[in-house]
């Protein structure tokens, strides 16, 4: 009876004691997971395709959409799962400034991350519903006002994306588990977010689907989460029982 239970037990110490029950292993993932979300928006960019841009003829709008129907519901996957790590990222963020007893701003980045992962499932939902059915409407009306919608919501999302970065950026500051140099470069991204919401110029550089709107805002932000994901990974884990 005494063997027959030593045995039987055996499978299950040898399963807790597995990398992938401890929390070790749970931590870590959750604080690479900005990593992980930069890489599928990156993804999902390339097999998106180009975007039509603001103002652009009705023809032109539905080809796009009927065209590349399926690359567009295949990057609306990617997109999905790259605004489920990154709202895991923000997690990871708050229980770090919690730990370190700046807990406000943690919530702060809770909130600003929310508000990002909902807009982007709104621009998500915009572009899959157009390549799904609606530029098979036949209303080339409608068509062409929700893709620029799409331009007026990514522009808007400007703000909480700055506000994502100004959260950690001050939190680990205060908290000094980062350098001056480190926050004054955190606060310029916050600045250089912030103006993104401000491109509403009917044409160029500072148009909602100009350059600045295009490359060099979403470039800042991924470029930040990467590099404070890369910091999380390398503070020692949590002392809390598990997450």
């Amino acid at each position: 009876m005494s063997a027959s239970t030593t045995v039987a037990s055996t499978p299950l110490v040898t399963s807790s004691s597995s990398l992938y029950t401890t929390p070790k292993f749970w931590e870590l993932l959750w604080r690479s997971a900005g990593i992980q979300a930069v890489g599928l928006f990156i993804a999902g960019y390339f097999v998106y395709g180009d975007q039509p841009r603001v103002g652009a003829p009705a023809d032109a709008v539905v080809a796009f959409y009927n065209g590349d129907r399926t690359r567009i519901l295949i990057a609306a996957v990617l997109f999905g799962m790259a605004v489920l790590n990154l709202m895991w990222f923000a997690a990871a963020i708050r229980t770090t400034l919690s730990d370190a007893g700046r807990d406000g701003w943690g919530a702060a980045a809770t909130a600003a991350s929310a508000a990002v992962g909902g807009l982007f499932l709104l621009l998500i939902s915009v572009s899959a519903g157009l390549a799904y059915s609606i530029a098979n409407s036949g209303n080339r009306s409608l068509i062409s006002g929700l893709n620029d919608l799409w331009w007026a919501l990514a522009v808007l999302s400007s703000f909480p994306r700055a506000m994502l970065i100004m959260a950690p950026t001050f939190g680990l500051w205060r908290a000094k588990l980062i350098s001056n140099s480190a926050f004054a470069a955190g606060v310029a991204a916050v600045v250089l977010g912030v103006l993104g919401g401000t491109t509403w110029i009917s044409g160029g550089v500072w148009a909602p689907d100009g350059a600045y709107s295009r490359f060099i805002w979403p470039a800042i932000g991924l470029l930040w989460v990467v590099i404070v994901s890369a910091f999380l990974m390398t503070r020692s884990p949590s002392t809390r029982a598990e997450w």
